[in-house]
């Protein structure tokens, strides 16, 4: 009998850690009331389709993973320029948001607001947050690549739906411009 009631046991424990999954796809919620993703969003790409140096209107893509397991949908993204010679300036009219990846473009997403506070930190809002188990491209679209050549990185952080959330760092988008080597012999 005492083998048995321990295999019960152990079985009710082994059931309820089967089943957590369950629970991980509802939002953390803080003491302080704030929310926050139970599973992360992830930066899964940035790319150019132009990436030498000086080339003017020109858009930057990044590509994020709003998981299943997430809990919440996905609000708001921002971008911040955490390397590089020269400030990159975006243009917040021009801004598209998209289903899919740049090159699987799916259903077009409504962009609520476009905020940059300087050069440096871009965010943008959807105006229906995206929800779990979705890819969504933002577009960023820019005046210009920068003149100098190299490696610019861009900080992305997520932040759930909600009146007081919590934002989650997702990465750090890499873009790289060349100089045009090119030259007519």
């Amino acid at each position: 009998m005492k083998y048995v009631s321990s295999f019960l046991s152990t079985l009710f424990i082994g059931v309820g850690i089967c089943s957590l999954p369950q629970f991980a796809a509802n939002a953390v919620t803080l003491g302080s009331g704030a929310i926050a993703f139970a599973q992360s969003p992830t930066l899964i790409s940035a790319s150019t389709p132009h990436n030498e140096t000086s080339v003017s209107d020109t858009t930057y893509y990044f590509t994020v993973k709003v998981p299943a397991a997430a809990g919440e949908s996905l609000q708001q993204l921002t971008f911040t320029q955490v390397t590089g010679t020269e400030e990159i300036e975006f243009n917040p009219n021009d801004t598209v948001a998209f289903v899919g990846t740049r090159d699987r473009r799916g259903e077009k997403l409504a962009v609520k607001s476009v905020v940059t506070n300087d050069k440096q930190n871009f965010t943008v809002t959807f105006a229906n947050p995206v929800p779990p188990d979705k890819t969504v491209t933002i577009g960023l679209r820019t005046y210009r690549n920068p003149f100098n050549d190299g490696v610019y990185l861009f900080g992305v952080k997520a932040f759930p739906s909600g009146q007081q959330t919590i934002g989650q760092f997702l990465g750090v988008g890499r873009l790289q411009f060349y100089k045009d080597t090119y030259s007519e012999g």
